[in-house]
């Protein structure tokens, strides 16, 4: 099984990458998961032509235990939806929401009935707390990648979290595989992505181009992959999710491999 991380920040592109990533792998014939975890609970939205899915926090907050079949919703190519969801805006702490719903995954042994080839984590990374950081902090995921771009504040929040999973590397958990450069367009973009990976001793490990059939797609509310699969865009992500795949350590075992000390979500 292999367990990839896709981090980013806010706007940055990476629930598209993410998405278009999953479809690629199961478009060949690989059983993917890939679970959403951000407040907005809009990160499998392209899979399932969903912009409303039912998350593990609405069903726990109807007060009742979740089913698998409450929370895991098939998506196109039968790719396997979570969406953790949040808390009510201004209300509470996304962090804490999403160690909560990793805890139900655990008790309804979700890894163990589906049995995917590959997850893939889709995480905020606008800020790396306890509950953000859950995916590479206690094991869940083995190989973390960065969606960013030229833009200042993508490269800033892909600095904070290539230093959060160095933190970790001492534990044994996930391990920082580089950045993928979701192109803007920005001036010198090759060069400004470059040399921030430099400076974090990591590199570009795939550079996506910027194309019109991206949000061709996404305004029907279908990844690149399914909605346009002859485009040269669609194959762009096909490689993207090859490489990662290969780079990605093949893990065995159940779906977390840290300990219960590093459960609680630094936000107060």
């Amino acid at each position: 099984m292999r367990r990839i991380a896709i981090y980013g920040k806010g706007g940055i592109g990476k629930s598209t990458t993410s998405s278009n990533i999953s479809d690629a792998l199961a478009e060949k014939g690989l059983k993917v998961m890939q679970i959403g975890c951000d407040p907005k609970a809009d990160s499998t939205r392209l899979l399932t032509g969903n912009d409303k899915p039912v998350t593990v926090l609405d069903v726990m907050r109807a007060g009742r235990e979740p089913t698998l079949e409450d929370i895991v919703h098939e998506g196109r190519n039968g790719v396997l939806c979570v969406e953790c969801g949040g808390p009510k805006p201004g209300m509470g702490c996304a962090g804490r929401g999403i160690i909560a719903a990793f805890e139900e995954l655990e008790r309804l042994d979700a890894m163990s009935v589906y049995n995917p080839d590959v997850i893939v984590y889709d995480v905020l990374g606008d800020v790396v707390c306890g509950g953000f950081a859950m995916p590479i902090r206690n094991g869940y995921a083995r190989d973390v990648f960065v969606v960013t771009s030229g833009e200042m504040m993508s490269l800033y929040a892909a600095n904070n979290i290539c230093e959060a999973v160095k933190g970790f590397k001492r534990d044994g958990y996930a391990r920082f595989g580089g950045l993928i450069q979701n192109s803007r367009n920005v001036k010198d973009e090759d060069d400004l992505v470059d040399r921030a990976a430099a400076e974090m001793e990591s590199q570009v490990v795939f550079r996506v181009p910027r194309s019109p059939t991206v949000q061709l797609c996404e305004d029907r509310r279908m990844t690149v992959i399914s909605g346009e699969p002859g485009s040269e865009q669609a194959d762009e992500y096909r490689k993207l999710a090859q490489l990662l795949y290969d780079r990605s350590e093949n893990v065995s075992g159940g779906m977390r491999l840290g300990g219960d000390d590093d459960l609680d979500c630094d936000c107060d």
